[in-house]
């Protein structure tokens, strides 16, 4: 019988093993490399629209008062906010904006002694005017008049002119 002089195949195994490895090592690092190292040149665009204004408006037929206003008491402010945009906003804060007037039917009303105190921003619960809507804020009690009115008040409707401030 003959016997042959076989070299074991553990090493070749073994080098196989290795040599796959590094492979796989340096084919990672080169990746990570690339991955990193790569820069792109290409195109982009966008617009910005513009938010149109938020208005309030004066109360219209509808719209009711649930408490008056009398010298020494508070009383509740009524707001109509329309929202002209094709997206919905949220108000975030009210301010005053001038001095509270009568209405043209109370002439003799020059001073009111009314004043007005918004809530405090940012309101809570928050109020969403959704797309092209209105509207009504209650702010109860934002309202208040002092003894100083003049009783050529007594009966009129205040203008209380007030800014809004929304965001989208």
């Amino acid at each position: 019988m003959k016997t042959l002089n076989r070299k074991p195949r553990s090493g070749r195994i073994a080098r196989t093993t290795a040599a796959t490895v590094a492979l796989c090592i340096l084919g990672g690092a080169g990746t990570a490399y690339a991955y990193w190292a790569t820069t792109g040149i290409g195109n982009g665009s966008a617009t910005n629209g513009t938010m149109q204004t938020v208005t309030v408006d004066a109360l219209i037929p509808g719209d009711t008062l649930q408490t008056s206003l009398v010298p020494g008491g508070s009383a509740d402010v009524v707001l109509r906010a329309t929202n002209p945009n094709s997206h919905a906003v949220t108000v975030y804060g009210i301010a005053a904006n001038g001095a509270v007037t009568a209405d043209a039917a109370h002439p003799g009303c020059t001073t009111t002694g009314v004043t007005f105190t918004p809530p405090a921003a940012p309101l809570a619960p928050t109020v969403t005017i959704q797309a092209n809507t209105s509207i009504l804020l209650t702010l109860e009690g934002a309202a208040s008049m002092s003894a100083a009115s003049l009783s050529a008040c007594q009966g009129a409707q205040f203008n209380v002119p007030v800014t809004l401030e929304v965001r989208k």
